[in-house]
């Protein structure tokens, strides 16, 4: 079963869908649980517990912040509320590595509403119903999903394929017409929107260094105005992709807002393909926006089958994922077969097996932003074997191998690469 492709594509600020947006809903779902059980005029001060990767590199993904400014918009900033990032509960033990707690007290001190959430990757949140004592339990947790939308009955792309012959059609946007709700048009053409919106305001933007200690400068801006006087249409080509994913990405580290694609910390490479066809080889508004609902489909077998959060699997469960969605909207932009459809997204996928996430100091900034430069580029190469190896012999490795890889990989991944800034680059880099 799959959900919807909403679940994909969403609207947030950055600089992290878990680490930003996923905490943003969870304050906002909570302070709505105190007003459902008429416990505000109770209230005195909210402490927040943010665990694993959330406490480990929250604080550059501006977690405390995000969390703090929903209580002051709902007119819950009082003197005593607390953010706490901790990291003495060991990241391997947590039921999930994206963990936290809210607690609210009365002004006796006592706890008058706990509740315990997960920021699963992509900006969703899941909800603890057991016991708080097995925070660190391996048993299974029982969730709930705040919106249990899932419509689409498949599991695999294999199931996807079959439905596809069996019905005679030609054309996969089809299949997400057929199962999502009437306004998929239209919701997608706000997204679209957003998309090109965040590549013009980051290559438009006035700001000269992005935020934090790296004092890393924006370079989307002058890259883009240096790749339109690159004579070599192939090599301009690809630094015009990678100025529009830096564009994106450098946004994003700003904490403006962008479109999950599936994430934050891939959110630019996505828009990058539709700013550049749409302004650059001026293709139909249409054919664009079916187009993301060709990369959505690959984005919700990999959620649901693998994962798409760094702080799970490592930055193939992001940059990969991304560059996968990237592969197949290009192969079908360009009107490829539904097998070399699914062989795009593989190949993008299966080369990015394994990529560790680690954020320099925390910051979705170094490696990030030159990952998403790279994402692009590596969509547009899976696009081109699909077009012209393809043809040649039928691939033996499909979507779903490469989805079980993916998850197997990162399983077993050293929790240093998982999003907690303790290993790779992030510990190279201090």
């Amino acid at each position: 079963m799959l959900k919807s492709i909403k679940n994909v594509y969403i609207v947030g600020p950055g600089p992290s869908s878990s680490h930003t947006i996923g905490p943003y809903k969870a304050c906002k779902e909570f302070i709505e649980s105190l007003k459902k059980d008429n416990l505000l005029k109770d209230l005195s001060f909210i402490y927040i517990t943010l665990y694993g990767s959330l406490a480990l590199t929250g604080k550059g993904h501006l977690t405390d912040k995000i969390i703090l400014d929903v209580l002051k918009e709902n007119h819950l900033d009082f003197p005593l509320n607390k953010v706490v990032f901790d990291i003495s509960t060991p990241f391997n033990k947590l039921l999930h590595p994206n963990t936290m707690k809210f607690e609210a007290f009365n002004k006796d001190n006592k706890i008058i509403k706990s509740e315990l959430y997960f920021s699963i990757g992509g900006g969703e949140i899941r909800k603890d119903v057991i016991k708080e004592d097995d925070l660190t339990s391996k048993n299974s947790c029982e969730v709930y999903i705040f919106k249990n939308d899932y419509i689409y009955p498949f599991s695999s792309f294999d199931e996807i394929k079959k439905y596809v012959k069996d019905n005679n059609i030609l054309d996969l946007k089809e299949v997400v017409d057929k199962y999502e709700e009437k306004d998929i048009n239209s919701y997608l053409k706000d997204i679209l929107n957003k998309m090109l919106d965040s590549v013009y305001n980051g290559l438009n933007s006035d700001e000269e260094y992005l935020p934090g200690s790296l004092h890393l400068k924006r370079v989307a801006k002058e890259l883009y105005k240096n790749s339109l006087n690159i004579d070599d249409e192939g090599e301009k080509k690809e630094m015009l992709l990678t100025s529009f994913a830096y564009s994106v990405a450098e946004e994003n580290a700003s904490g403006k807002m962008i479109v999950t694609a599936p994430t934050c910390g891939s959110a630019g490479i996505i828009p990058s393909i539709m700013f550049y066809y749409k302004n650059i080889l001026n293709f139909k508004e249409d054919k664009l926006i079916d187009s993301l609902k060709i990369g959505g489909i690959f984005a919700l077998l990999a959620k649901e089958n693998a994962s798409i959060s760094g702080a799970v699997s490592g930055c193939q469960a992001e940059i990969g994922v991304a560059s996968a969605m990237g592969a197949a909207i290009l192969a079908y932009l360009n009107d490829l077969s539904i097998y070399q459809i699914e062989y795009a997204s593989e190949a993008a996928l299966e080369h990015f097996l394994g990529l560790t996430c680690d954020p320099v100091k925390g910051y979705v900034q170094i490696p990030c932003i030159e990952r998403n430069g790279v994402g692009v580029l590596r969509s547009e190469a899976a696009y081109l074997y699909a077009k012209n190896i393809a043809p040649l012999r039928k691939n033996k490795v499909s979507f779903d191998d490469v989805l079980k890889a993916m998850k197997a990989t990162g399983d077993d991944l050293n929790p240093q690469y998982k999003e907690t800034s303790e290993g790779g680059l992030a510990k190279i880099i201090e």
